[in-house]
């Protein structure tokens, strides 16, 4: 039997050539098959399984992580993140419970230093790690019904959604991670009041909000999500007015800043997301800009004690009479991986100046992307690039439908393995959306793939 130490260096070697192939390792895999197999009775041992992996599939992983997949708003993973992610696996700790460890302890150092990062007061926000965005939002939302069944005197966690009092969400352009929330904890996608938007833009117009409010019965209690960076076209809500509408209204504010918080951390883009201290909670994704491995979000919120009030209190078993904060009723799950030693290492390691770097970065490369864009005959701007995400159009020839030939053009650059979109859509227009959120991006990977755009282009019309 292989001992560890040996199973440990045939990892390190792995992992060592996928980092080192990241750039020549095709973006993408469009058609991976499942292999037809049972299980054995006799296992193989561990290092034999990690040959077989690579056998089996190796050649099918792709370089998602590497500096030219802009689909979604995926990052990739900083050495300091990824040595922290390998030491969360070998301590194996649960950090739901405090008590038996510093992990609760090197939990709440991280999340301190995320809101120093942003520029949020530190006495006045707690919160956790989660998933992700997801996770994010939906801690955030069960906060904000509990909230809302407690100014009606219910106990929504303990009575039910049934008991509590009339809820609605008033948003412009919610993500669909919390359309996904509400639907989750009960409340339903049709509790979601839409608003109206400033111009032509993704962004809520206060006036809108304040008017939809102002509208409402008296008995209706209110929540208002709020953008900052809309997934398409990076807009951002007004948040300090639309925070002194929602004081006026005795609403909740939440703010989805799944990646668009960030630009609080950029001295230069910070007043793109100035107000969102006013909130009463915040959603946040550590995977995307923060560059640590899948997965990590984390969440602020003003009432805490509201959120632990939905969770109950803890079984006999739970109460280990500790002073650090029980995460267990702070997220969904009762056993939680060590999602804050990345986000710590990653922190400690490059420091708020670091993670400026990579934003700035990305959104130079957007930018670069947008300028290339605008001086082509057969490509054109969906918007104007904003922040980080480019959402544009390939003009479809005389008599081809622009909805599938923008989706047959991107499954054309997809299958070249050099670079990997996603649809985009913007005012009613059918395009293809980039994203650009890793550290290991560089200037002269926009020239690849405007390159890969190009040569797409020319094939669908050959």
């Amino acid at each position: 039997m292989a001992t560890l130490d040996s199973v440990l260096v045939r990892a390190k070697d792995i992992a060592l050539d996928a980092r080192r192939e990241m750039t020549a390792r095709p973006v993408g895999h469009l058609d991976v098959s499942v292999r037809a197999s049972r299980l054995d009775d006799s296992g193989v041992g561990a290092e034999a399984a990690m040959q077989n992996l690579m056998a089996d599939y190796g050649a099918e992983f792709s370089a998602s992580a590497g500096p030219r997949y802009l689909g979604f708003v995926t990052g990739g993973t900083t050495p300091a993140a990824l040595a922290a992610d390998w030491l969360v696996s070998a301590f194996d700790m649960n950090t739901g419970i405090p008590g038996d460890s510093a992990a609760a302890a090197v939990s709440v150092e991280a999340h301190g230093w995320l809101k120093d990062l942003f520029n949020l007061p530190r006495d006045e926000f707690d919160g956790a790690f989660t998933t992700g965005a997801t996770g994010a939002n939906l801690m955030s939302l069960v906060a904000a019904r509990q909230w809302a069944g407690e100014r009606a005197g219910i106990d929504i966690a303990e009575e039910g959604v049934a008991a509590g009092p009339p809820i609605k969400v008033f948003s412009t352009t919610p993500h669909s991670s919390f359309v996904k929330a509400a639907r989750l904890i009960g409340l339903g996608a049709k509790v979601i009041q839409a608003v109206g938007a400033v111009d032509d833009t993704e962004a809520m117009d206060a006036g809108a909000l304040d008017a939809a409010l102002s509208e409402a019965p008296a008995e209706l209690q209110k929540i208002v999500c709020a953008s900052a960076g809309t997934v398409t076209g990076t807009a951002f809500d007004d948040l300090p007015e639309i925070a002194a509408v929602c004081r006026k209204h005795e609403a909740w504010l939440h703010v989805d800043g799944a990646f668009g918080l960030f630009a609080r951390a950029v001295p230069e883009m910070a007043h793109l997301a100035a107000g969102a201290e006013l909130a009463d909670s915040i959603a946040v994704d550590g995977h995307k800009w923060l560059n640590v491995p899948y997965d990590c979000g984390f969440y602020f919120t003003r009432h805490i004690d509201v959120l632990e009030r939905s969770s109950g209190p803890l079984p006999v078993y739970l109460d280990v009479g500790s002073d650090l904060p029980y995460y267990v009723n702070r997220s969904t799950e009762m056993s939680q991986r060590f999602r804050a030693l990345p986000v710590w290492m990653t922190l400690k390691a490059y420091g708020a100046e670091g993670v400026r770097e990579i934003v700035r970065a990305n959104c130079r490369q957007a930018a670069l992307l947008g300028d290339w864009i605008d001086a082509q005959e057969h490509f054109r701007l969906l918007l104007p690039v904003g922040l980080n995400v480019v959402c544009f159009q390939a003009v479809a020839p005389q008599g081809c439908d622009p909805g599938d030939f923008n989706i047959r053009l991107m499954e054309a650059v997809n299958r070249s393995g050099k670079v990997i979109v996603t649809p985009g859509a913007y005012g009613g227009q059918p395009g293809i959306r980039a994203a650009f959120s890793n550290w290991i991006t560089r200037d002269e990977d926009v020239a690849v793939i405007c390159t890969a755009l190009s040569d797409a282009y020319a094939s669908l019309l050959s």
